[in-house]
């Protein structure tokens, strides 16, 4: 098993053209043009941006985006965050501030709606003897 535990990083000032495939942690100030896939967590800074796909479990942007975004589990955009393109998430969390302009559609678990009146009351709940 190899350790995942390390962090890549892309620093302000970098510019890389082509595909990341990983299986670690993503950290990326500078400027991507192509496509990463990676089973753990990407963090994009202010001064990052990824104009391509992005395909893994889990991110985290300050800085901008532009293509198709997979994700499996959490999009979380800070105030700083730019998004437009296509969208595929499990969850979504959005700052004040940030800009998301992306045609998105959440798949994973549905949650069953529950109408107010068919609510159990605390008293309901209760078996008498």
């Amino acid at each position: 098993m190899s350790n995942t535990n390390q962090q890549n990083m892309i620093t302000q000032g970098t510019t890389l053209v082509g595909d990341i495939f990983s299986e670690g942690d993503f950290r990326i100030e500078g400027n991507i043009k192509g496509n990463i896939k990676t089973s753990g967590k990407i963090v994009v800074g202010k001064t990052g941006v990824i104009n391509g796909s992005l395909e893994g479990e889990n991110a985290d942007f300050e800085g901008g985006f532009s293509g198709k975004l997979k994700l499996s589990g959490m999009l979380t955009l800070r105030s700083s965050a730019y998004i437009e393109g296509e969208v595929e998430i499990a969850k979504l969390s959005v700052e004040p501030g940030a800009t998301f302009n992306a045609t998105c559609s959440m798949k994973g678990g549905v949650k069953e709606l529950i109408n107010s009146e068919e609510k159990v009351s605390p008293e309901k709940k209760e078996k008498s003897a």
